[in-house]
């Protein structure tokens, strides 16, 4: 297939690397220094667990022309970034389907209206970046802990959705279709948002989270009231799985989520909270019109947002 992954970011980086690895056709685009670094130098990445290094040639241009023809667009970009891209994704409409893979809360609708109902897919990494010492370092997460994840807006099993998962999965990714990918996507900002408000309020690293039970509680607590404000829109809690955190006892949750602060990994999953402010600032916002539509107090949720905006 060939891909153009627009966002040469650390999980950008990852992805146009790991598919070009498994023979799919990547073009990369970047803009400023970044444009000229993969130019030089290709993309270099270092597994988190062996500390091995590879670097990968890859074609780069700094733009996308109404003209330009690709399988799969895989736009992996901050969430406060998307609308800038959209005239410019409208205006190549000789690419069938656009995937925005990542974060979302607001549902598909901003992507819908300037693309098209057909063109749009969501998805969502099952993988962690950071930068260290002139590569992206990274781990790429189990099919039990969380797969790459895509999905048609209609939850179908598209002959393009199976064949883009395909692609992933021959790149090294355990992947996930989805049948009610909105719904994954919300379900996951209910969860990681108030994670990130723990670790912002333990002092911004996981080993202070993991000894700090106030903010631990406090995550618990607002992933809970999350749900219930999902619950009450109508979206369900997807995958199921992460329905336990409705129902087990918060002791047992307590201790469920210090070990994963406290995994040799933690490091990489989190490494790119800080940097992210923008991103879940903007997250919280939307999820504020998840719970003002919901109409239920969430005085966890409001605890743990204040931790976005105090550094």
């Amino acid at each position: 297939m060939r891909f153009l992954v627009l966002g040469a970011g650390n999980i950008g980086s990852l992805y146009a690397s790991k598919l070009a690895q498994s023979g799919q056709e990547v073009t990369v685009l970047a803009r400023g220094a970044r444009l000229e670094q993969i130019r030089r130098r290709g993309i270099e990445l270092e597994d988190a667990f062996s500390g091995e290094r590879a670097r990968t040639p890859l074609r780069v241009e700094n733009r996308l022309d109404p003209a330009d023809e690709y399988d799969v667009v895989l736009v992996i970009l901050p969430k406060q970034r998307i609308a800038e891209v959209l005239p410019v994704l409208a205006a190549n409409d000789r690419t069938p389907s656009v995937m925005f893979f990542g974060n979302n809360a607001a549902g598909p609708a901003a992507m819908t209206d300037a693309l098209g109902h057909n063109r749009v897919l969501f998805g969502f990494p099952g993988a962690a970046a950071v930068p260290h010492e002139g590569a992206i370092r990274y781990v790429i997460t189990s099919a039990r802990e969380q797969p790459t994840t895509v999905g048609e807006l209609d939850g179908s099993q598209s002959g393009r959705i199976v064949a883009i998962a395909s692609a992933l999965e021959a790149s090294g990714f355990p992947v996930s279709v989805s049948t009610n990918i909105d719904a994954w996507l919300k379900t996951h900002v209910a969860k990681i948002l108030p994670s990130v408000c723990a670790l912002f309020q333990a002092g911004g690293r996981p080993e202070q989270l993991a000894a700090d039970d106030e903010a631990l509680r406090l995550m618990v607590r607002a992933i809970r009231e999350g749900f219930q404000v999902l619950r009450a829109n109508g979206v369900p809690i997807t995958p199921r799985n992460h329905r336990v955190l409705e129902w087990l006892p918060e002791p047992v949750l307590l201790f469920s989520m210090r070990r994963m602060v406290s995994a040799e990994t933690a490091a990489v999953k989190f490494g790119h909270a800080e940097q992210g402010r923008a991103e879940w600032m903007l997250l919280a916002d939307e999820f504020r019109q998840l719970i003002a539509q919901a109409g239920i107090p969430t005085p966890s949720i409001d605890a743990a947002y204040r931790h976005l905006t105090s550094p």
